[in-house]
């Protein structure tokens, strides 16, 4: 391939400002994160004016020279540099060799809500990033419309969370910074039932699908990785629901439980007379 530019110098004020993106203060006043890795980076390319640049080792640029390709005809500058220098930017102990610059792709809550979204994944007390974008890849793959993220919650652009996503983050829309209750409020009054998944809740999930209620537009709220979620927010939702456990496992973790919620509501709603067809994507 095209050796394209020359190397750019660790010293470079680029290279400079994208290593200040590992931090929070630095993402919020740019308004812009990193996406590490070449699925991460190939579906930044393919969301609409989001990768603004793009550093690439010379050995990742010829082995992913589509997705360098991709970068470029979406307008991304493409920087080669050495591997310490990527090394240096990413943020992860074993770099792959890309690292993108990307704009926010947050959605304002006001636009999900008009969207009338049909299955959706509140993070309501979510601290771990890595458990937040996984949360969010399990909603892509469940075929949810929107995940929000609330005021209590960790930072979207969390490097971890950006790599536990796997791309997801690019594919659905995402609202940040949602107190609770106007989370819950909004999305009840766009006819959506709240359904708070805790371990202490008085009904398991076998129970909501056997009464059949779970064909109707819904929202998951997730707690707190190791408290779950407060009484307060508990008392917002129409239920509380437990996943059943029908081993001797102590309990589920975070991610994984939302995955069996998540997906038992989206089969719900395909079953005839649920609110999507059973042909909907």
């Amino acid at each position: 391939m095209d050796a394209g530019p020359e190397l750019i110098s660790p010293k470079s004020p680029r290279v400079s400002a994208a290593r200040r993106l590992a931090k929070r203060n630095f993402r919020g006043k740019e308004r812009l994160f990193l996406a590490e890795g070449p699925q991460a980076v190939r579906e930044a390319a393919a969301h609409e004016e989001t990768l603004v640049e793009l550093f690439a080792t010379v050995d990742a640029a010829e082995r992913y020279a589509d997705i360098v390709g991709e970068a470029r005809a979406a307008g991304a500058r493409v920087h080669l540099a050495d591997e310490d220098v990527v090394a240096d930017i990413s943020t992860t102990v074993t770099p792959q060799g890309l690292v993108g610059v990307c704009r926010f792709v947050d959605t304002p809550f006001e636009e999900i809500l008009a969207a009338r979204p049909k299955l959706v994944a509140v993070l309501a007390h979510v601290r771990d990033p890595g458990n937040a974008g996984t949360v969010l890849r399990c909603a892509d793959a469940a075929g949810a419309e929107a995940v929000v993220l609330t005021d209590a919650s960790v930072d979207l652009y969390n490097p971890k969370s950006v790599r536990a996503s796997v791309g997801s983050l690019f594919h659905l829309p995402v609202a940040v910074g949602v107190p609770v209750e106007k989370a819950v409020q909004g999305l009840k009054d766009a006819g959506v039932r709240i359904l708070a998944a805790d371990g202490a809740g008085a009904d398991d999930l076998d129970t909501e699908l056997d009464k059949g209620t779970m064909g109707t537009p819904t929202a998951w709220v997730f707690g707190n990785e190791a408290w779950g979620l407060p009484e307060e927010t508990r008392a917002l939702a129409d239920a509380v629901v437990r996943v059943p456990i029908h081993g001797r496992a102590e309990s589920l973790n975070l991610a994984t439980a939302a995955a069996v919620c998540l997906y038992a509501s989206a089969r719900a709603q395909r079953a005839a007379g649920g609110c999507r067809s059973v042909t909907s994507s």
